[in-house]
């Protein structure tokens, strides 16, 4: 099991794995839980810095209150975490699994006592837009894709243009930005479009 663990660190940090030398604030690890918990789910790896190095644990029991705290009560809903540990070269890491589930979107507490939902996009969390969230709400409930001159400008204008954001569609179309988000979460559920993302802005492009 140990080569296991020496695999996913040597893999890097990615959209379901995340290094974290310690554990000393709820609401930014709760950020991380909620993330993998709206995606396909994920694991931490607490005493492993961002370069990959092992640091190791040295109070294990600490570790898993503060990452229990933070997915039952800075967490919404709370996510089931559990733990293994593996003695890396005579260093103890330990590993907190966050599974899928379909109680999706889940909500992060910030420092300001407001909800967020965050998805993980490569190796960052990030906030998810209000098009992904209506994706996260409705993503297990059949979408039935009417094709009205809204869904036909997009396609049409796709055809020409790589990728389009939700400020060039709601211009497109002349929709409002809930009623455009809408459309584009539809279209992204049901796998006729992706979602890109480049750190600053969210586009849409034609799914392949």
């Amino acid at each position: 099991m140990t080569s296991f663990i020496k695999s996913l660190i040597i893999e890097g940090e990615n959209e379901t794995v995340d290094f974290k030398n310690t554990i000393s604030n709820c609401h930014k690890i709760a950020k991380t839980l909620v993330a993998f918990a709206n995606n396909k789910g994920g694991v931490l790896l607490i005493g492993v810095k961002d370069d990959g190095s092992i640091k190791g644990v040295k109070d294990e029991e600490e570790e898993r209150f503060m990452i229990l705290k933070a997915a039952n009560q800075y967490s919404k809903p709370s996510i089931n975490i559990t733990f293994q540990e593996f003695s890396v070269d005579d260093k103890l890491v330990l590993l907190a699994k966050i599974p899928e589930s379909d109680d999706k979107p889940y909500f992060a507490l910030d420092e300001e006592n407001k909800w967020w939902a965050y998805i993980r996009i490569k190796d960052k969390t990030v906030l998810a837009s209000s098009i992904i969230l209506e994706v996260l709400k409705n993503q297990h409930i059949d979408q039935e894709i009417k094709y009205s001159i809204n869904e036909e400008k997009l396609f049409k204008y796709l055809q020409t243009t790589p990728q389009i954001n939700l400020k060039e569609f709601t211009k497109l179309t002349r929709l409002s930005n809930k009623k455009s988000s809408k459309i584009l979460a539809k279209l992204l559920i049901a796998g006729l479009l992706k979602s890109n993302w480049d750190g600053q802005l969210e586009t849409f492009s034609l799914a392949e």
